[in-house]
């Protein structure tokens, strides 16, 4: 107990709308439920818990994160309810504390306790039916600066963790953990290989219709890593994670989900410099980057960036190295920093020239290819010619270079080119071109589940209103807005004029 208030799950129980005398009966039911019949709560324990900052027993704080979880529609973990998370003796200083459980970066313990809670929990709101929104995300400065001298150091050994071979050892510590058994390579092997079905799905499709597959097979490894293998395996199975942890978060990214998905860029770097994979760690973070540029937010998305740049390591590779550039190019693009963009750029292009291929890509870097490099840098001198128009022609070039080099099974990217293309023409003042390459965009609308492909839309449909007063650009508006999914309340609005 701390004696001063629970903010946390004070600002929570007001969202939550409840009296303190219905969350106490609703923990008691829900305990019941969950195999705990003997619990039995009342109106003054949650008066304490709240007002007195008093830690309740466990099973409660599990019980309280459903609760909240299916109330609010979004994930809800025990660290969001202000609660520490008890550990074993002799936890590492950076494990986080009771007073800030939010405290990066975690022990490897309890990176896995928390990436099987909350994949759990999101789990749960998909099953029933629940939208996963409504928290704030941090900003960049908050999760950049406590991070910084951990990725650029080496994870340390884990003496105490437990041994495969030593089950009555075993941690079961987490929500929702199924109970985890050892592993051998065989089945570390069958895992790597469904990350990559569920790689290529998202980039042909979209991430909204395997979102949930990903993130059980995320928790589904959590709960082996609640073992201690043998140190290659166990560094196989956090490169699992690190891989599984990005496509959830940018599956969550792509269907609109930014809280949830900036948890899983944070869960898969910390699993990613577990594994001994710095690059990995940092490719992560420029996930995080590149979310907050397209959120408007490109001061906290370059706080990311000089993190994720500067803790991937010596042994990260020049066309690696290139793609992080290019990120921070599109940063300061937003930023309207012209010359800094192309100063980044022109690295970003000796990097990537400078890769002799010699050493296999890693399988998360395989997907930036030549035309992946164009594609970024369409995206930065488009977004720079919001600021500069002089900008456009030169989108439009390397817009027409990443169309042409784009292979088969890419159809988000190629739909990517074709809105930034067009948004250059347009800005450029050819709306003739504009026209052309915003149908051909149209076309592919209906083959990906992405809702960042329609906020890009709507940015293209912006521009395209100061020539609205031409015939063929208004029919084209016209179709953008078919295109485009209507909100609930524009629906109901369509519906009572009906």
């Amino acid at each position: 107990m701390t004696g001063e208030p629970n903010t946390r799950l004070s600002d929570l129980f007001g969202l939550a709308g409840w009296s303190k005398g219905e969350l106490a009966r609703m923990v008691n039911r829900q305990a019941a439920a969950m195999g705990h019949p003997q619990l039995a709560t009342d109106t003054s324990r949650v008066r304490r818990w709240i007002d007195r900052g008093e830690s309740p027993r466990d099973p409660v704080p599990e019980v309280l994160a459903a609760l909240f979880t299916e109330r609010l529609g979004r994930v809800v973990t025990i660290e969001d309810l202000g609660f520490g998370r008890r550990g074993r003796v002799g936890k590492r200083r950076d494990s986080g504390t009771e007073h800030d459980p939010d405290q990066l970066p975690w022990a490897p313990e309890r990176t896995a306790a928390v990436l099987t809670e909350f994949t759990g929990m999101d789990l749960m709101l998909n099953r029933r039916g629940l939208v996963g929104a409504g928290a704030a995300l941090a900003a960049g400065s908050t999760i950049a600066g406590p991070m910084y001298e951990w990725l650029h150091s080496n994870p340390a050994p884990a003496a105490d963790a437990p041994r495969a071979n030593d089950p009555q050892h075993a941690d079961p510590a987490g929500f929702d953990r199924y109970e985890a058994a050892p592993v051998g390579s065989e089945e570390i092997e069958a895992l790597e290989h469904s990350v990559e079905v569920f790689r290529a799905w998202d980039a042909s499709r979209g991430g909204g219709l395997q979102r949930k597959a990903v993130v059980g097979q995320l928790n589904e490894v959590g709960g082996m890593l609640a073992y201690r293998h043998p140190d290659h395996l166990q560094r196989r199975l956090w490169g699992v994670a690190a891989n599984l942890a990005v496509l959830a978060g940018w599956m969550s990214h792509d269907v609109g989900l930014e809280p949830t998905a900036q948890k899983y860029f944070i869960i898969a770097a910390h699993a990613a410099r577990e594994g001994g994979d710095r690059p990995r760690a940092g490719e992560a973070l420029s996930r995080a980057a590149r979310q907050m540029v397209h959120l408007n937010r490109p001061d906290d998305a370059l706080d990311l960036m000089k993190l994720a740049k500067s803790g991937s390591g010596d042994e990260t590779l020049p066309r690696t190295q290139a793609m992080l550039r290019t990120i921070e190019a599109w940063a300061q693009a937003a930023m309207g920093r012209g010359q800094a963009m192309r100063r980044t750029l022109g690295e970003a292009e000796e990097l990537f020239v400078s890769d002799r291929g010699d050493v296999p890509p890693p399988s998360w870097m395989q997907m930036f290819d030549e035309a992946d490099m164009h594609g970024m840098q369409a995206l930065a001198f488009r977004t720079l010619a919001e600021h500069d128009p002089a900008a456009a022609p030169i989108a439009q070039r390397h817009a027409k270079l990443a169309l042409e080099l784009r292979v088969n099974g890419r159809q988000r990217s190629k739909l990517f080119d074709h809105i930034s293309l067009a948004s250059a023409c347009f800005i450029a003042n050819d709306p003739e071109q504009g026209d052309r390459y915003a149908r051909l965009a149209l076309v592919s609308m209906g083959e990906t589940s992405s809702h960042r492909t329609w906020d890009r839309l709507r940015e293209m449909y912006r521009l395209t209103g100061q020539f609205a007063g031409y015939a063929k650009i208004q029919d084209l508006r016209e179709q953008i807005e078919r295109s485009l999914p209507q909100s609930p309340v524009a629906k109901k609005a369509r519906g009572a004029q009906a």
